[in-house]
Formats: structure tokens, C-alpha cells, sequence
């Protein structure tokens, strides 16, 4: 089953949802099943992973509604305070939802790059791992050594870096990144999404501007650690489903049939526990 390991729904004005903006035209408007449906059925999608877009418990129970409608959605990634003194006790009142899978602090937000290092995240984490929850790390490169010692001090957590951290691609810069990338991913519980990254390059982008990123994430985390995610409906900036599908598979260079069962479906499958 081919998996999309990374896609969002939302509801203006409901569920705390406060993004996306006016200002993002192509996405300020409602997104759910019935608009993705279609789309991932044209690309021979079986089943997808529902993540997060707000800082809100709301979002995360909503999230979790949607997923008990749909057969779609196979997994969800939520949010929770994780430095809440509550933190632990919601995450197993989480994790007893059949498709919850992880959470997601949304660091490339927060006003601290080192808010991952601090102790007062133990706690959760420690939470996470005994029910079973993996952390997907929506960073930029600025984050990278933090999250790489945060990911040394907690080696039996499983962690999924969202985006490839965001590259700069409409700068075409590769350096500090490509280095960090490379540190973090030399970590056996570290793994990668080849997900959102037409949006991170120009409005003219074109295809090969992304090669260089896309090739040097695959050969950090193989198909076996790597997996691709859509990022829609955030993808429709830039271009749309089908497109970005039939792009990640042309630039990865991956051609064994193993290998792209593992990277377009597989490799999801087995981080995120889908049956």
C-alpha cells in the first residue's frame, strides 16, 4: 500500500485554527476527506498520515473525529504541551485512540531555538515512549543541533524530521544544512520526510532547483528511514498532488522496486505502525 506520510485538514475559524492566513489564497478555505479523496485515489494512495497544523488540544481531538470517519487516514500526529505538568497524562488519554501515532511541537515557531533541549520536556517524552509515540520535528536548519542532541539524549525515541528541515531552496543554499542533516541523520533513530519542499523554493521554482536537496535526503536516510509525504493542502502554493508525487519519484533516484515500495509506502507503514 502506497502511503502519503504527511497531509493536513482544517476548518476556518473552528477547532482553534488559526492558519492558515488571508493571505495564503490558495489554502485559506476548509480542507477534509472529501477534497483529498480523489486526489490520493488518481495517485494510487491507500492511506495517509493526518498532522497537526495547530498549537491546540482542539485541533488534535478534531483531528482524531476525522480519523474515525475515514478510512483514509490511517495515522495522526496531534499536539500537546509537552512542557504542561498535564502533558503525560494527556498523552495516554491520546494513545488510546487506534490511529494515534505521534506529536508534533511546532519548534520552527517557537521564540527559542533550544526549546527542544530543555529537561522540563522529560517527562512527556518519557510518556511518549511508553505508549508508543513517535515526535515529528517541524524545524529549520537553525534547529538541527539541538534536535541532534535532543535525538542522543533520548535514543529510543523514534523522530521524523519533518520537510527535510525546510532547506533554503529558493536561495539554492545548501550549507549549513547539508552538514547538519548529515550529523542527524547518523543517528540510527532519526528518519526523514521527502515532504513540503516545493513550497520552500521560489514561486518560479523549477524541478531541477529541488535535485540536489532531494537526492542528498535519500542518501542520508535510504528508503529505509526516508519517507515521502505530500504536505497538502500546504503543497497547492506551489503545485499540486499528482505533480509533486510523480516529481519525488522522478528526482530520488531511487529505481529498485524494494526500494520505492519502501520509500513511497513501506517506510511509513513501519514508523508509524500501519497495518
Amino acid at each position: 500500500m502506497r502511503i502519503d506520510a504527511h497531509q493536513h485538514f482544517w476548518q476556518l475559524g473552528r477547532n482553534d485554527c488559526a492558519w492558515p492566513t488571508p493571505d495564503l489564497a490558495p489554502i485559506y478555505r476548509d480542507f477534509g476527506p472529501n477534497d483529498l479523496a480523489p486526489l490520493a485515489a488518481r495517485a494510487g494512495i491507500g492511506g495517509t498520515v493526518l498532522v497537526q497544523t495547530q498549537e491546540s488540544d482542539r485541533d488534535t481531538d478534531f483531528m482524531l473525529r476525522v480519523a474515525d470517519q475515514t478510512d483514509l487516514v490511517k495515522a495522526v500526529v496531534g499536539w500537546v504541551d509537552l512542557k504542561s505538568p498535564h502533558a503525560p497524562a494527556r498523552i495516554a488519554a491520546l494513545s488510546r485512540h487506534p490511529k494515534m501515532r505521534g506529536l508534533r511541537p511546532m519548534l520552527q515557531i517557537l521564540p527559542d531555538d533550544d526549546w527542544i533541549a530543555d529537561p522540563a520536556l522529560d517527562p512527556a517524552i518519557a510518556a511518549m515512549q511508553a505508549h508508543g509515540l513517535g515526535f515529528d520535528a517541524l524545524a529549520f536548519s537553525r534547529h538541527l543541533p539541538f534536535l541532534r542532541r535532543f535525538a542522543e539524549r533520548h535514543p529510543a525515541l523514534p523522530i521524523v524530521i519533518d520537510h527535510g528541515a525546510k532547506p533554503f531552496i529558493a536561495d539554492g543554499l545548501l550549507d549549513p544544512w547539508r552538514d547538519e542533516m548529515r550529523a542527524l541523520a547518523a543517528l540510527p533513530n532519526v528518519w526523514c520526510k521527502l515532504s513540503g519542499l516545493v513550497t520552500e523554493a521560489a514561486s518560479d521554482w523549477r524541478p531541477e532547483q529541488l535535485v540536489t536537496y532531494v537526492r542528498h535526503l535519500v542518501e542520508l536516510c535510504g528508503p529505509d528511514r526516508g519517507m515521502w509525504g505530500s504536505d497538502w493542502p500546504v503543497l497547492e502554493l506551489r503545485t499540486d498532488y499528482q505533480t509533486w508525487l510523480e516529481l519525488a519519484e522522478s528526482l530520488s533516484g531511487v529505481s529498485d522496486p524494494a526500494g520505492k515500495a519502501a520509500l513511497f509506502g513501506g517506510t511509513a507503514r513501519r514508523f508509524y505502525r500501519i497495518s
